[in-house]
């Protein structure tokens, strides 16, 4: 056998020619070192075959070739005889991938970056890659400000040619901002350019938002806030010459010098529309809010760029383009404002689709539908969908875009995305509230039952002072124009004892029924008809309870009364959140009005007024103001058969405290206490009073709501848990209390409204899959003598 000569030798990061090839013909190709890789598949990628006539150009090809798969660390090419002979060594498998000293950096994320370069278990190792990601890594920390970071890529062969890869991270600290300058300000101070900044040179204690460490992506947007006030300000010929970044020699420490050209200040001299206007030359005018002789404001440029924008989306124009060129007359420091306005073509909606909804039916996303499937595109319509979405409270997030249709250049599809919510639940078990202490149920509550929209309830309920059972049915479509009908059959005992109200017991039951009627997008009304029966038992004598006892014919000793009531019912509801759980934004009131129709045993109304209204603090959402109010008042009407004029009903009575109403009290302590009169001095009775609760015929109620993003809660689960601080403050009393002494122990002038009760504190709720919880932790501000304290509370199964 001829001896074998070596053609070339490559190595990892090149070639070389060892020993120049004569031209031959290839009679044989052999490879030796091939472990992983079959020889079928290394000869794939030969681009020479057997009777190939080759030369040095055909070799230096061949290892290219081979190099490019990605399988090999080494190639040398042999001629032994009319034979090429391969020797390759393999790159190694990777065995496992491990990461130490990573902190700013979570795995998940580094593993996907890894995933995406193919540096996987399993697959072979390529030096040259793991060099990059190094780099990669390090480029990221230099733009937080970490300059002392390293990132090591440790591999650890192991037999059967493979490796353990191990990255070892050194991140060091932040750089720190030792000094921020400015050159060329003349018109704002370095103050007030400074105080524009989210980084800062020097930081007080109590400006948490400032950030005194290095980010190269947080010094961008500073320099895009610094742009943004001249430009806001008429300085459109703002220029930002230099950004020097010095960086100190320990590393710890970086110095920015900023050179800018302020220029001149421009005001407007007019606004003129052009472009295709589609005649709607009068209503896109209409929306031009800056007049000749303003100082020129970026911001206010924007902003009609967007009106313009969203007014030819509602009209079909899904892509327009909306420009603004500025004309300037230097001499007058004047610039004319010439809005070009090309409005593409006009986009039609093939078809409307959603993903997501594992168990509600298409159907009940399909009506809360505004755009139509056919028409043009209304960018209006599209959101106003994702709005009725997100309120019906079925769904925890809801997404929207509008996909164009291959091959055509004037239709979309419009896609909503949902992740469904747990809209009720088949539940037997025991729960506790610190209103409710132990509380047993069972029963099936669906706010979407069966996927169809529709409320269906049968529950079964048992805690310290009530005990009940339902059925409600509740089908929001009643008819294709959104009628609703619902109904509601019940049996209830309760004890008021157990409720912190002053003792007697209820056993009640009836029937509703109500049809709801929506007037437009955000208003809806509702009607009812209803019977109530009401048995009382056990009443503590007290003065409110004999009062209406003694007007209805009872007398003062009777144990047992009972009342049939016959009711009739009207509701308004005018609703724009955000979404139906955890909302950030928007505004929710309802009023309600309900009244006895004459001839019942107990003839009375009562009205009540309801609002929550939500301020978003941040672009994000993640700050939010929620402000809460109620009114209630309820009173008789008409005469009774002794001529005495109609009361509420005791058992009808507003009361407060607890989760709902005034955090840091006692579930219904708060307002008019029970008051008893002895009569054992003489005609005129003493008045004792008494810390138990009686409630009253009016109610005011107050809440102000700081809303927070919850400490270390991920992004899975932020939807799903909120956070807040609070002040609650309110008031009940009764309209109708006419006793003059007010000295006693427990004894106020309980028809005052102005005894007002205020409390702070925190609350979490959480939307767990048993169903919502809520904690919540507060002290009183303000309180009156009798009303119970209560820090703690925990209740199952409501939010605010």
């Amino acid at each position: 056998m001829a001896m074998k000569k070596l053609l070339v030798a490559s190595l990892l990061l090149g070639s070389s020619v060892a020993q120049s090839a004569e031209q031959f013909v290839v009679e044989d190709i052999r490879f030796e070192g091939l472990q992983r890789v079959t020889l079928g598949a290394a000869l794939l990628k030969m681009p020479v075959r057997v009777g190939d006539n080759i030369d040095d150009r055909d070799v230096s090809e061949i290892i290219q070739s081979l190099f490019a798969s990605g399988n090999f660390e080494d190639i040398k090419v042999f001629r032994d005889g009319n034979a090429l002979l391969i020797q390759v060594q393999e790159r190694p498998t990777i065995a496992s991938i491990t990461f130490s000293g990573n902190k700013a950096i979570k795995e998940e994320q580094l593993r996907e970056n890894l995933d995406a370069s193919r540096i996987r278990v399993g697959e072979s190792l390529d030096r040259t890659t793991l060099s990059k990601i190094e780099k990669g890594l390090e480029d990221f920390y230099y733009s937080v400000g970490k300059y002392n970071a390293s990132v090591k890529a440790v591999v650890t062969p192991l037999p059967r040619n493979r490796a353990d890869l191990k990255f070892v991270f050194t991140e060091g600290v932040s750089a720190e901002i030792q000094q921020i300058n400015f050159i060329g300000n003349e018109v704002f101070s370095d103050e007030e350019l400074l105080d524009k900044f989210n980084l800062q040179a020097e930081v007080s204690w109590w400006n948490f938002l400032a950030d005194k460490k290095y980010q190269k992506q947080v010094l961008a947007g500073d320099l895009e806030t610094l742009r943004s006030l001249y430009l806001n300000n008429g300085y459109l010929k703002y220029r930002l010459d230099a950004t020097q970044v010095a960086i100190s020699p320990d590393k710890k420490g970086v110095y920015i010098t900023l050179k800018i050209d302020e220029g001149e200040q421009y005001s407007v001299k007019d606004v003129q529309l052009r472009g295709e206007l589609l005649g709607k030359r009068g209503e896109l005018e209409s929306l031009i809010n800056i007049t000749g002789g303003d100082i020129y404001n970026g911001a206010q440029v924007t902003a009609l760029e967007e009106a313009l924008k969203r007014k030819l989306g509602e009209l079909g124009y899904a892509y327009p383009q909306v420009n603004t060129l500025p004309d300037f007359d230097d001499d007058n420091k004047q610039v004319s404002l010439i809005i070009n306005v090309e409005p593409g073509k006009r986009i039609y909606v093939r078809n409307i689709a959603f993903s997501g909804n594992t168990s509600t039916k298409d159907e009940v996303l399909r009506r809360e539908m505004r755009q139509m499937e056919g028409s043009w595109l209304n960018s209006r319509m599209v959101e106003r969908g994702k709005e009725r979405l997100s309120r019906t409270g079925f769904f925890e997030t809801v997404d929207v875009q509008t996909v164009r249709v291959p091959g055509t250049d004037d239709q979309v599809d419009v896609k909503y995305t949902v992740k469904e919510a747990n809209a009720g639940n088949v539940n037997f078990g025991i729960g506790y509230g610190t209103e409710s202490g132990i509380s047993f149920q069972a029963g099936i509550q669906q706010d979407n039952f069966l996927g169809t929209g529709n409320r269906f309830g049968i529950n079964a309920m048992m805690n310290d002072y009530q005990k009940n059972i339902s059925m409600e049915y509740r089908d929001p479509y009643f008819t294709l124009d959104g009628i609703s009908l619902g109904g509601k059959v019940y049996y209830n005992e309760f004890e008021a004892s157990d409720a912190n109200i002053s003792d007697y017991t209820n056993q009640s039951y009836g029937a509703s029924l109500t049809w709801g009627f929506p007037y437009d997008e955000l208003n809806f009304f509702e009607f009812g008809l209803g019977y109530d029966h009401n048995k009382i038992s056990n009443t503590q004598e007290y003065y409110q309870i004999e009062k209406f006892k003694l007007i209805h014919g009872f007398n003062v000793g009777d144990n047992v009364i009972e009342l049939d009531d016959f009711n009739w019912s009207v509701s308004w509801t005018r609703n724009n959140l955000n979404r139906g759980y955890f909302p950030t934004a928007g505004n929710h009131q309802r009023a309600s009005f309900r009244m006895t129709i004459p001839g019942s045993d107990a003839q009375f109304f009562k009205a009540q007024y309801d609002v929550r209204q939500y301020f978003p603090l941040t672009q994000d959402h993640d700050y939010s103001l929620l402000l809460r109010g109620r009114l209630g008042y309820g009173n008789g009407y008409g005469t009774t058969d002794n001529g005495s004029d109609q009361l509420l009903p005791f058992y009808e009575n507003y009361y407060a405290g607890g989760f709902s109403t005034l955090r840091g009290f006692r579930s219904n302590t708060v307002g008019p206490k029970a008051v008893y009169l002895n009569y054992s001095g003489g005609n005129n009775p003493e008045l004792i009073g008494s810390d138990d609760a009686a409630g009253g015929n009016a109610v005011a109620l107050a809440s102000m709501e700081l809303i927070v993003p919850t400490p270390f809660a991920s992004d899975e689960v932020r939807n799903q848990i909120r956070t807040s601080f609070f002040i609650d403050a309110g008031s009940v009393w009764d309209t109708e209390y006419d006793l003059d002494d007010s000295d006693g122990k427990y004894i106020q002038d309980y028809s005052d409204p102005s005894l007002i009760r205020a409390s702070y504190g925190a609350a979490l709720q959480w939307m767990s899959p048993m169903g919502p919880l809520v904690f919540s932790v507060a002290r009183p501000i303000k309180k009156y003598e009798g009303d119970d304290e209560e820090f703690f509370t925990f209740t199952i199964g409501r939010t605010f």
